[in-house]
């Protein structure tokens, strides 16, 4: 192939942007590389820089700003073969920050191109990670309170096994890139570059201030054996082909029959400390031996050792498309916490929906049956509260039958811990 530009969309830069010199450059290579156009991938972000994609006959992807790696990771995870190059402006850089660190440490064989004219060019020259302290961006004195960052030095520090920077004018540059792809593992090209449009506007910036920025800053000059490793898409396979033993999936036999098989909408209202996980799981583990669908979704705990306050279990007969419950069959108030965090359902309670209430919770005004219970009546300690309200529940057959109860109990634990359950379930039966 004598080109891979497109020539039906050709490059748009700004006159002397160096961008225009790297487009040339990676066709170059592309070229001097041989590769098929259909095992090639471009992907790239927002900004100048993410105008790549379009300028090559090659597959492309285009994708939201900083997250270019992550869409290039599961490329080349889903297809090995794929050469995988990304492009990404100082401003994607800084943005996706933490994306180029796991693929630093992840060692994956994708290549990294950075085109770094040390600012948001496309958005008006305001200030990104890569600016000096003493230039003059488009954001006035930010770039003066931070330290740019050196990226080379950043991906050599996080595990990249090819580093190196070079000039984006430079006469080399298409090498660079041939030895960057070339190269089985993650690398970084750091290219450095005029943004004619916006920075050089300002700062005085030329081609030879680049070579002599890049001659004062470390050496960076290719591979780095001390991060020199299996590249992670193989040693991934190896790994996953080598494990043989895997955790049986838990299966629930549908073993009862329900009458009247409709969609039951189970919400639990407790707090940390209640058990209320375990509780869902259990009317799960109760709605799929009655052969239903089941789902279960949880409130996020938002500190460490801290349990969800709020889990909403939806049963039905068919497909369950959304996980939270929208119209409450059954509703489990078991703590002001719970309480408050869904208050508003209360209102739009029909009258057939059964609100069991602990009785030192206080519920909102509603149209529901409200069940008031004193766990402390029944020596039930507030830990088992939520196990306690299912014993309740299928006492009176709301939602789950005694024997779907004893079944889900018997099915989520072990001998002794089932034993103990069903003591605390009995303990309310009688209510």
């Amino acid at each position: 192939m004598t080109s891979f530009l497109n020539e039906n969309r050709p490059p748009v830069f700004c006159p002397g942007c160096t961008h225009q010199n790297i487009t040339k450059g990676l066709d170059k290579a592309l070229i001097k590389l041989g590769l098929p156009a259909d095992k090639t991938v471009i992907v790239s972000d927002i900004g100048c820089s993410g105008l790549f994609d379009t300028f090559f006959n090659v597959h492309a992807h285009h994708g939201l700003h900083g997250r270019a790696l992550t869409y290039a990771s599961g490329l080349k995870l889903a297809d090995p073969e794929l050469n995988v190059i990304v492009t990404m402006g100082d401003g994607g850089l800084g943005i996706g920050g933490a994306h180029v660190l796991a693929s630093c440490r992840r060692n994956l064989d994708i290549t990294l191109l950075i085109l770094n004219n040390f600012n948001f060019g496309m958005t008006g020259g305001q200030y990104s990670v890569t600016t000096p302290a003493d230039a003059v961006a488009g954001s006035e004195f930010l770039n003066q309170a931070e330290i740019p960052i050196d990226i080379c030095a950043v991906a050599e520090s996080a595990g990249a096994s090819w580093v190196s920077r070079c000039s984006g004018n430079g006469a080399d540059l298409s090498d660079q890139i041939v030895a960057a792809m070339q190269h089985k593992g993650f690398s970084v090209l750091e290219t450095l570059g005029l943004c004619t449009g916006r920075y050089t506007k300002k700062n005085s910036l030329t081609p030879k201030i680049l070579d002599q920025m890049i001659e004062e800053l470390p050496k960076r000059d290719g591979l780095l054996e001390k991060n020199v490793r299996p590249e992670y898409g193989e040693l991934y396979r190896k790994l996953a082909k080598e494990k043989t033993v895997f955790p049986e999936p838990v299966t629930i036999e549908n073993k009862f029959t329900i009458e009247k098989s409709e969609q039951q909408e189970v919400v639990i209202l407790g707090s940390a400390g209640m058990r209320i996980v375990t509780a869902g799981d259990i009317v799960c583990y109760a709605g799929m031996s009655a052969g239903m669908n089941v789902s279960m979704k949880n409130d996020y705990n938002i500190t460490v050792l801290r349990g969800q306050s709020v889990s909403e279990i939806l049963m039905s007969p068919k497909k369950i498309g959304y996980a939270g419950s929208k119209k409450p069959s059954v509703v489990l108030a078991l703590s002001d916490e719970g309480v408050q965090r869904r208050k508003n359902i209360f209102k739009t309670l029909p009258a057939s929906t059964f609100v069991l209430k602990e009785k030192s919770v206080a519920i909102p005004e509603t149209e529901a049956e409200v069940y008031e219970i004193d766990f402390k009546e029944y020596k039930v300690s507030k830990p088992d509260w939520a196990l306690a309200s299912l014993g309740v529940l299928a006492g009176k057959e709301k939602a789950l039958t005694m024997e779907m109860l004893e079944f889900a109990i018997r099915s989520r634990f072990n001998a002794k811990l089932s034993e103990k359950a069903m003591e605390t379930v009995k303990k309310v039966i009688p209510a």
